[in-house]
């Protein structure tokens, strides 16, 4: 699943990480997100038409539709077992429909090729999940670094990306320390920046903020909240707290295999309510 989040295959990263590049000012774009103009708002950048999902017999979503332009927060909840998950992982393309369809900028990425997608996927859409799946043999920095290694022509700005994120996630004294010696909190900080190294168009989280204690979980959401105003990505987050999915501009409830749509109903400013329901 780790590697898979950003190829589709298990390749070990080649590191030659270096000294932090003296030159500023350039933009890191995945190769497909610089082509496609992922953050233009002139169309949906995300939008899922009638998407449906089983497993076996069990029929875990039904005709779902929706479509989100960059710029976008999405809370996704309901009870467990709703496909909370299942939907995410569609939308990540780790997961294929079984009807329906999925666009990213009026690309159907299950109709690429594994080697397409799984480039696809490492360039377009970054994962934080409950875990946060950090390979303990590497330091933060490597960690961060992960998905501009996986393929060959390492972006020449990646290492100048990783530490600015790390500053935005207030970490940059930890980059050379490994993840067993970080707390709960910071490791998910890492795994924010992680998966916006390649400046994605879609940032998906599935439960950021479960494993954490309170104070922790409140200053997670403030770190993704201010992280997708600077990136302009759709940010999808599933979560179980209403107080933190009512921080959001859009929610995705789900029940019984459908979904229904609220639009523009947060403000996506502040999680000072977040600790409301906990």
């Amino acid at each position: 699943m780790i590697l898979r989040m950003f190829v589709g295959t298990h390749k070990k990263p080649d590191f030659a990480v270096g000294k932090y590049p003296a030159k500023r000012g350039e933009s890191h774009r995945g190769k497909i997100g610089a082509e496609t103009e992922l953050t233009k708002n002139s169309t949906p950048l995300l939008k899922v038409s009638n998407l449906s999902k089983d497993f076996g017999k069990i029929q875990v979503l039904r005709n779902i539709s929706f479509a989100f332009r960059a710029g976008a927060s999405v809370a996704i909840t309901g009870p467990s077992g709703s496909g909370k998950s299942t939907l995410l992982h569609l939308i990540g393309t780790l997961e294929k429909p079984s009807g329906g369809r999925v666009e990213i900028n009026n690309t159907d990425p299950f109709t690429l090729t594994e080697p397409e997608l799984a480039r696809y996927r490492n360039a377009v859409i970054g994962f934080v999940f409950q875990e946060h799946h950090l390979l303990p043999q590497y330091s933060v920095l490597e960690n961060v670094l992960i998905p501009t290694l996986v393929f060959k022509g390492k972006p020449p700005d990646a290492t100048q990306r990783a530490y600015e994120l790390l500053q935005q996630v207030g970490l940059t004294h930890r980059r050379s320390h490994r993840p067993a010696e970080l707390s709960g909190g910071e490791r998910q900080r890492v795994a924010i920046a992680r998966a916006l190294i390649n400046r994605p168009g879609i940032l998906l989280c599935d439960e950021p903020t479960g494993n954490l204690d309170n104070t922790t979980a409140e200053t997670i959401a403030n770190v993704l909240f201010e992280l997708h105003k600077a990136e302009q990505n759709i940010l999808i987050v599933v979560t179980h707290n209403l107080a933190f999915a009512s921080l959001f501009q859009n929610h995705l409830k789900l029940a019984d295999g459908t979904c229904t749509v609220e639009t523009d109903i947060g403000t996506t400013n502040s999680s000072s309510a977040f600790l409301a329901e906990n």
